[in-house]
């Protein structure tokens, strides 16, 4: 069943916002020119793909396919739509060389989150392995896939960079125009809470994490928090929530310090320190 998106809309220069998907289920991706270069960051669930594609030439205009579709990670929220639009428009989709073992489309227990050990792969492997099998090839992008350079260039995208945010998966990266601040964030970091009430079912705004449910390494995704505040973003494009200008880096550095305190206080309190009074 096709998923809505909404409408394009220019969040930087040259940086074109669409989400896909409603309430809790929405996710962002991003149409980003360079010159006369243009590639997708994201993509979307698969039910995305075709009202993706329309919303892109709604943009660029016909028969002017991207030049490449940049991944930040493999998760359906964000690269469901990638095979159907990279077969489509003939282009090769990017991830970090530490994502690919996901790229088959099966479950990996090394690259596991706890969403996936409580619900995923138990109702995978309680499936008929036809039916398995056929849910696992309608997420394989082993065909379009390919991994994104050492260097930290992007391709297709000139100006841009590639910086590494692992934790919420293994091979998690933002992307980086440093001539005015442009953070694209993927889940390393969000602007609505998804580990709270009111973030998921509200969408209320609150610079947050990724989502602990379906976060492979919460410590790494907090250390990557701090590395993206050094960069001094002016303008933060997450994969969840709305984009945020105003109070970008004091705002990630106190998410940092604040998950380093909590961080600590769970570390002394397992080592049997007393709780202040």
């Amino acid at each position: 069943m096709a998923m809505r998106v909404t409408e394009p809309r220019e969040i930087a220069d040259g940086v074109v916002l669409i989400t896909a998907g409603k309430g809790p289920m929405a996710s962002n991706l991003y149409l980003v020119r360079s010159g006369p270069a243009w590639a997708m960051v994201d993509c979307g669930w698969a039910g995305s793909a075709e009202p993706v594609r329309r919303a892109a030439e709604e943009v660029v205009g016909r028969g002017k396919p991207p030049d490449a579709i940049l991944l930040t990670h493999i998760h359906p929220d964000h690269s469901g739509a990638a095979g159907a639009l990279a077969r489509g428009w003939k282009v090769p989709v990017y991830v970090h060389h530490a994502e690919m073992p996901m790229a088959a489309g099966r479950y990996v227990p090394g690259f596991s989150m706890p969403l996936d050990r409580w619900l995923v792969a138990p109702f995978l492997w309680a499936l008929p392995g036809r039916a398995r099998r056929k849910i696992e090839a309608a997420g394989d992008i082993t065909d379009v896939v390919r991994s994104l350079p050492t260097s930290g260039e992007v391709p297709g995208l000139p100006g841009w960079a590639v910086i590494a945010t692992p934790g919420h998966t293994p091979g998690h990266v933002a992307y980086w125009r440093s001539r005015d601040g442009v953070l694209v964030t993927g889940d390393a970091v969000t602007t609505v809470n998804l580990n709270s009430v009111s973030g998921i079912l509200l969408a209320a705004p609150d610079l947050s994490g990724p989502p602990r449910y379906t976060t492979w390494n919460w410590k790494q995704s907090m250390d990557s928090v701090s590395r993206l505040a050094e960069l001094g973003p002016r303008l933060i494009a997450p994969g969840h929530g709305q984009p945020l200008a105003l109070g970008a880096v004091p705002r990630l550095r106190a998410l940092a310090r604040r998950e380093r305190a909590q961080r600590m206080t769970r570390r002394r309190r397992l080592a049997g320190a007393p709780r202040p009074i």
